[in-house]
């Protein structure tokens, strides 16, 4: 189930390809092993109304949240977060080496009890 939410300002579209990096995400997540390919999502939503600093054009940001399951532990948590940043800066570098920018990334835990889901992605890719 888990969702990868890429939110930026568009001025950094030039250095970032996001069917590439996204592919590079979702290999990354399914080599963790924490989790199924059939569960993750991954979107990027450009943000038409920002300021960052002194409002100059220049500046620019990406901020990621991996939102997922609850009852993994904090050392797993911290595993995934660390690889995924690691792909992530990565993937990003011609952005960072290039403009200015804010590259940030956070995991979120969803509520156990109140994440409701259904999904037959998993049924067709056991069948390939």
């Amino acid at each position: 189930m888990p969702h990868f939410i890429a939110e930026y300002s568009p001025n950094i579209e030039p250095y970032v390809d996001f069917d590439v990096f996204f592919e590079n995400i979702i290999t990354a997540m399914v080599d963790t092993g924490v989790f199924p390919l059939g569960g993750i999502r991954c979107r990027a939503l450009p943000v038409t109304h920002y300021r960052i600093s002194t409002g100059e054009e220049k500046f620019g940001y990406i901020h990621m949240t991996l939102k997922m399951g609850a009852g993994r532990d904090a050392e797993t948590k911290q595993a995934v977060g660390e690889k995924l940043f690691g792909v992530i800066t990565d993937n990003l570098q011609e952005l960072y080496d290039n403009t200015l920018v804010g590259i940030s990334f956070e995991i979120k835990e969803l509520d156990p009890v109140l994440n409701y889901k259904k999904n037959n992605i998993h049924t067709d890719l056991q069948g390939k």
